[in-house]
């Protein structure tokens, strides 16, 4: 480990590899709001939030759980549910007058057709503007759950129609 008189100790969230200070302020300098997603081994949760000095203000949120409010039987953690959890965000969003935003994706590494760009889906889908390249979003079948089974489909179908009302 470094030492001497010139050495700096990283800041504690940058130690602890919880963030990224240099993207971080390059969203901030955008001035926009800021469609946060994080995935973890059991939810997802996307939350439009805005900066603020006093720390940031988190204007909606929705995760996995939500979506089991209307009739999601599946794991709370798996590329329907993502897609859901974003079209449920996005709808929010849009009833929070927040019709544009730059997508966060934190410390998590961007894969092309996952977890993270389905939710993205769900979100442009819904009607906010998130400038992206279509190419990463996953396709259709992967979108709805077919390389899971069909009981994941039907399931998923009913539940986007569900939300399609709101």
């Amino acid at each position: 480990m470094a030492e001497g008189p010139t050495h700096r100790m990283p800041l504690k969230r940058r130690q602890e590899g919880k963030t990224d200070y240099r993207q971080r302020l390059r969203l901030l300098k955008s001035g926009k709001t800021r469609a946060v997603v994080r995935v973890s081994n059991n939810r997802i949760i996307v939350q439009f939030t805005d900066y603020h000095e006093d720390g940031d203000i988190v204007r909606t949120s929705v995760d996995s759980t939500h979506i089991e409010r209307y009739g999601w039987d599946g794991h709370g953690s798996n590329l329907p549910c993502a897609y859901l959890v974003g079209y449920l965000a996005g709808k929010k969003a849009i009833k929070e007058n927040i019709d544009e935003a730059i997508l966060d994706i934190g410390l998590n590494i961007p894969k092309k057709g996952g977890k993270i760009f389905s939710a993205l889906n769900g979100i442009v889908d819904s009607g906010v503007h998130i400038p992206h390249d279509p190419d990463i979003l996953p396709s259709e079948d992967r979108k709805q759950g077919k390389h899971i089974n069909e009981e994941t489909v039907e399931n998923f179908n009913e539940v986007k129609e569900k939300l399609e009302e709101l």
